[in-house]
Parts: C-alpha cells; structure tokens; sequence
C-alpha cells in the first residue's frame, strides 16, 4: 500500500517529537514512525526519571550535612529506604500516551512500527509505503554502546534504562565507564546503599571535560563510598547466576558484584535505516548534515545520529533548525561553538565551549584562569557541600571566552551566564567590569576574570 504525505519523520524522541508537531501545526501532512515510546530516551528512561533519582539522593546526602550545619554532633536518620522508594515512583507510570495525544491533536499521524528507508523520499513501515513530497526527517537517537569484551554477551547486564526501571537497590554494584550516565548513576546508588565501583579505562573520569572536573567528580564518589579505579580495562567477564566478576588487564584483582550497569556511551545504527537507498555508507558512525541539517535531498537529521552530542537540547536545537529549513523560513546554520553541557552529580558539572586541551590542540592561544567556590561569600554560608570551581578558557588574541566550566552545588545553573558570554564572544574586559549580584555562586566568575594568565 503506498500512502502520498508531505513529510515522514522518523523517530519521535524530543527532536523528532518537536519537528513533527510544528510542521503538522504549519499545515503540512505528517507521518510520524516511532517504535518505542513518543518521546524517546529523555522523559522514559533518561534525563527526566534520572534527575528524580539524583534528586533523592542529594535530599539523602543534604540532610547527612545538617549536622555540621548545625554544628551539633547527632546523626541522620538512614533514609535510604524512603528515597528507594521515591525513586522508585520516581520511575513509576512513566505513560507515553499523553504525548502521542499531543501530536495527534495537532494532525500528525502516528504510526507506532519500525521504518526503513526506500529510496528518495520513501519509507516503508510493513508492507506500507510513504512517498513524502517534502522530505523525511531521520531522528531515531542513539542505543547504548556495549563495548566487545568476552564474557559480557548473554549476561543480564544493566543499561542505563535497566538501572531506571530497577525495583531494588542491589547490594554491589560494577559501573563500567565514567562518563555522564556512570558517574552520575555511580552516585545515586551509591547514595541509596549500594557498593559501588566504576571502572574507567582512561586515567580519569569525564575524559570530555577539563581534568579538575575529572578529579573532583572522583573525589565527590569517593566520599559516598564510591571506589574509583581509572587506568583499568576490564578484559573478560564471568557471571554464575548471581554475581559478576570482572578480570582486569595486567591481572590485577578481579572485580565482584551483584550488578553490572554498562555505561561506555552510545552508538547510533545507520545501517536499520537501510541509508544505503539513499546513497549514505550504513557503516558510518554518524549522518553528515550542513549548517540547515540535510543530510542529502529532501533528507534531515537531527539528534543523536548526527553527532554533535548525546544531547535533549541538541536534539531540539537542530530540529528548530531543520523545521524552519522545510518551511522555507530563513534562519542561522548551526552553531556548536557554545555547545553547553552538564552532570548532574554532587556537585554538578556544568562546560560549554571548548576546554583549555581542546582549543590548544586547535592551536589557539589561550589563556586561563581559575576560582574556588568556597572562597566566594555564597560558598561560605553554604558551608558543606561547597566544592567546586569555575574555569575560563579566552582567547588570548581576540580577548573573548571560548570555553568555561562551571562545577558546583548549583553549577549547571551557573553555566547559563558563561554560555551566554561563550556565545556572543563576549570580551573579557567587558566581563570583568559587569555587576555580579551578591551573594552568588556566579560571583566566582569575577573572581576567575581576575585570575586569567
């Protein structure tokens, strides 16, 4: 059965879910293919029941504070079976229909199946086929990477969506990786009562991100418990129906635990999307877009697939992008150079742009300066919990930021202000004779303007 639309968008995660509602709202026809649940991995699995969990677990590690607040010598009560709870309700009724009825209110047609693509223009669900007369969409996100180690395939290993949808809290837990998903996962549960180790192949957590935030995200899981061994491969798994043993490079000690949670990133599958029929290589990692998101005629991408980050909010940028291009309407190219991103453990680690290695690598001049948040008026009275910095990357020979990070109780709040200055390329000097409000935690900005060497 062939079906003639104006626009097949596939995938309907939070880019994919955007760009169908506003071009069915533009009046245009639209088929929207998604498989899963409407909305993808942020609001099911991801960004929205995660920050619940973490949240939970900073009201466990906040009220552990209160006694040095205080300066009183009691104890806390041990909730950890009330937030156990909470995050499991947290989790809990997780229903995408409300979403699917939003888009279908505004006249997108919901087709709840796999697509591939079939040459130009066309796309088959089953036996039906959709000819779409302005173009499709390709937003069909990313899947979690599971790195090739003997022993791991066939095990009941944990995603970051198994870890979500847990009812209970194991008694250990082995965290391979330490990038966002895993020390941020590493964190909660560990908050919650479980052992926890992360094991992270390279020499420190947060590879992507400036070495400080690395340190001190490995000092903060540490101080819930939390054992931290970076430089160390995993190179075979065993599992005897109870527990998993992890076998390290240059035979060090063996690692057990009752759960394995896999967080060693994402991949996106070119090649179920049979990209072949319009001439893209399936074996690629990532779909090649131009400044208005096209990845070929009549063919956008937007999100995971096109690698500029594992993002919600890259996802909805491009698709602003890609709808005003469908429209006709005029508008920018897209712009990474203030790409801003957070983790969200205790404390949060807030970066946009780019880090002090990375613009050095691109051989830029930079200089950089650096301040303590306890050393700030906000830092002291926030008393514990206080840890973090802010870092400033400038390019020394126009005298603008072009990268900044932000690590704190509230930093990826923080971060706003430097992304807006790491944006518009706002001059240093200029910077450095703002008001800061007082007290704050972004008045360390001022404080790190001074510091620029």
């Amino acid at each position: 059965m062939n079906d003639q639309v104006d626009v097949v968008v596939m995938g309907l995660g939070p880019g994919g879910e955007f760009a169908a509602g506003a071009l069915a709202e533009a009046g245009l026809d639209v088929v929207g293919i998604e498989a899963e649940l409407v909305g993808g991995e942020c609001p099911n699995w991801g960004c929205i029941p995660s920050k619940m969990m973490i949240r939970a677990g900073n009201a466990l590690a906040e009220a552990a504070r209160v006694p040095d607040l205080a300066g009183e010598g009691k104890t806390v009560p041990d909730w950890s079976r009330v937030a156990a709870r909470i995050r499991a309700e947290a989790t809990d009724g997780w229903n995408d229909q409300a979403a699917a009825d939003r888009l279908v209110a505004k006249g997108v047609r919901l087709v709840r199946e796999k697509g591939r693509l079939a040459g130009p223009g066309r796309v088959t669900v089953g036996d039906h086929t959709f000819q779409a007369r302005r173009g499709i969409v390709l937003a069909t996100g990313s899947s979690p990477r599971v790195p090739p180690i003997p022993g791991l395939e066939g095990t009941p290993y944990w995603s970051n969506r198994d870890a979500i949808a847990a009812e209970e809290v194991p008694a250990s837990m082995l965290v391979l990786g330490g990038g966002a998903i895993g020390v941020e996962l590493a964190q909660v549960f560990a908050r919650f009562g479980s052992t926890v180790t992360v094991l992270e192949g390279q020499d420190r957590l947060l590879t992507q991100e400036e070495p400080e935030a690395g340190e001190l995200a490995a000092k903060a899981l540490r101080a819930d418990g939390v054992t931290v061994r970076t430089g160390a491969r995993a190179v075979d798994f065993e599992h005897d129906g109870a527990t998993f043993e992890a076998l390290l490079e240059g035979g060090l000690e063996p690692i057990r635990a009752e759960r394995l949670l896999v967080a060693t990133g994402r991949r996106a599958d070119l090649a179920a999307l049979a990209v072949d029929t319009v001439g893209i290589d399936p074996a690629a990692p990532t779909l090649r877009t131009d400044g208005q998101m096209r990845a070929g005629e009549g063919l956008w991408a937007v999100g995971d697939i096109t690698g500029h980050g594992d993002f919600t909010h890259i996802s909805m940028y491009q698709a602003q992008i890609a709808v005003r291009d469908i429209l006709g309407s005029p508008g920018p190219d897209a712009d990474y150079r203030a790409l801003p991103r957070v983790t969200f453990t205790d404390p949060e680690i807030g970066a946009v742009g780019l880090t002090e290695r990375q613009a050095r690598d691109q051989g830029v001049r930079v200089r950089t300066g650096s301040a303590q948040i306890a050393s700030s008026a906000r830092g002291l009275i926030h008393g514990p919990g206080n840890e973090g910095f802010i870092k400033l990357v400038e390019d020394s020979d126009r005298g603008v930021l072009i990268g900044a990070t932000s690590v704190g109780p509230t930093g990826g709040e923080v971060l706003y202000g430097l992304n807006v200055a790491v944006h518009t390329e706002a001059p240093t000097d200029r910077l450095k004779h703002m008001i800061y409000s007082y007290p704050t935690f972004h008045r360390t900005v001022e404080a790190a303007l001074r510091a620029l060497r």
